[in-house]
């Protein structure tokens, strides 16, 4: 028996709980007050410069540090008062930092801020702060800021070093250019899906060659297609097996640019936290067995929301082109005259294999890796399946979708010559946090399926590569991620 369900539309995500609200402030010409001549706060003092603020220091005694910065500030004067300060200090100030000595003195500056209105920072005391500082990577006007909440100052700073490796720091000069274009690219009244592809081109671009300026040939060449009207499109995105860590760089762009996301039942819910939230999300799952919509409804959707000018993304765990209907989908959209294109995802079994450390072609054991159905159209034993090569003792069998038929296809199997003592592993979500394995030898792989049905997406993996982790696994009912994680742990 089928059952048929309707494209639904999912609710947005809400975000979660943030310990800080990350903002920004635009200091440029403002008044900015420091209490205190200590190297730490000279530090807040550069900072403060830099961000083009007049900076006031108060000091009796600033320290050689701070006294070198006010000869030679990185951008807004700096002028040192060698005195304490007064409440009459704060008045038309922007901001206020404070290297106080005690809870009572930093009491007291919090307290003379906030009466006058001006947002306050006590230098390593939080409970005394509106706000904090955190780490920074500067590729300004490209700027990122980097809190613990004051958790781990160090954990933020080595977060703050693998940044810096990532962003070149060429990406300043194109983060300038960007805020330059701005004005002319909103002067062309642009819908927002031009405006989108013009964006998504500056940056391949910037990150093609973070490294030179961009130039006027550049943004002109940019500029010239942004003008022109685009239509809509489809792109079949893989999500991967499910682990959010394990998306492609292009899936998260395109993610990223998608007007809307018509994902299937399968894929992880963490998946879609990478979405542009403006994005429309709409569940179009095909659930063997269970409530599924049809294809030929999927399509359909596809294909209007594509020819009314969405730029859509068809979210596929895995891989599109494995056992996920891309054929169909993509014949679909060729016939109506529609952009289509396709972003790979890891499969499955390449997942499953990562996380069970175990390789599928391993020498002296597999010469070739295949992957088959475990059910066809009807939702039975696909009858085309070349049951020797899944006897012959030097291949590694995927089986992809084998709730209902395993027994079938392990009968059928042993039958054709497979070894009834070869190694299997089934993997039940796999690289998810609750992913769940069972390694049986094949003939005995469906009763131990039977005693604990799946609710997840199910994989088997079927040969000899297996047999050493068959032998580690063998005195585990049923081994979770954590459990091999604790017995790896015992091992070392």
């Amino acid at each position: 028996m089928s059952f048929v369900r309707k494209p639904a539309e999912i609710a947005t995500t809400r975000i979660g709980p943030l310990a800080r609200l990350p903002a920004f402030f635009a200091l440029e010409g403002k008044r900015a007050i420091v209490a205190g001549g200590a190297p730490a706060a000279a530090w807040k003092a550069e900072l403060l410069s830099a961000a083009g603020a007049r900076v006031e220091v108060f000091a009796p005694s600033p320290s050689e540090d701070m006294g070198a910065l006010a000869a030679a500030p990185p951008r807004g004067a700096i002028v040192l008062h060698q005195r304490e300060w007064s409440a009459d200090d704060f008045a038309g100030a922007a901001i206020a930092v404070a290297d106080c000595a005690d809870d009572n003195v930093a009491a007291a500056f919090a307290a003379a801020a906030r009466k006058a209105g001006v947002p306050v920072n006590v230098i390593d005391r939080p409970a005394f702060s509106d706000f904090t500082f955190g780490a920074i990577v500067n590729r300004s006007p490209l700027v990122i800021g980097i809190s613990t909440d004051g958790a781990s100052p160090v954990f933020g700073q080595a977060i703050r070093a693998r940044i810096e490796a990532l962003i070149p720091k060429g990406f300043a000069r194109w983060a300038e250019a960007a805020r330059a274009l701005r004005p002319r690219v909103a002067a062309l009244a642009l819908p927002f899906r031009s405006r989108r592809s013009f964006w998504e081109k500056f940056t391949a671009r910037a990150i093609t060659t973070p490294d030179r300026a961009p130039a006027d040939a550049d943004l002109d060449a940019l500029m010239t297609p942004a003008t022109a009207g685009e239509g809509g499109s489809v792109i079949l995105v893989g999500a991967g097996p499910g682990n959010p860590d394990l998306l492609t760089l292009r899936a998260v762009r395109t993610l990223q640019s998608a007007d809307v996301i018509l994902f299937d039942a399968l894929v992880a819910p963490d998946i879609l936290d990478f979405a542009r939230r403006e994005a429309k999300k709409m569940l179009v799952g095909k659930t063997g067995y269970k409530t599924s919509c049809r294809q030929d409804d999927i399509n359909a959707l596809m294909i209007s929301l594509a020819k009314a000018g969405r730029r859509v993304v068809r979210l596929k765990g895995g891989d599109p082109m494995l056992f996920g209907r891309a054929d169909e989908e993509i014949a679909a959209c060729r016939a109506a005259g529609i952009e289509v294109e396709v972003v790979p995802g890891i499969t499955t079994a390449q997942g499953a294999a990562s996380r069970l450390l175990v390789s599928l072609t391993r020498r002296g054991k597999a010469r070739r890796v295949q992957y088959i159905t475990g059910h066809g159209h009807d939702g039975r034993l696909p009858a085309d399946i070349d049951w020797a090569s899944v006897a012959d003792p030097a291949v590694t069998t995927v089986v992809y979708m084998p709730v209902r038929t395993l027994s079938d296809l392990v009968a059928t199997a042993v039958t054709a010559g497979l070894d009834p003592t070869t190694p299997a592993v089934a993997v039940e979500r796999a690289t998810r946090a609750d992913e769940r394995v069972i390694a049986a030898a094949i003939t005995e792989l469906p009763a131990r399926l039977a005693a604990s049905p799946p609710s997840g997406p199910l994989i088997v993996l079927i040969g000899r590569v297996f047999a050493d982790y068959l032998r580690t696994a063998a005195s585990d009912d049923v081994l979770t991620q954590d459990a091999r994680a604790l017995r790896l742990a015992q091992r070392n």
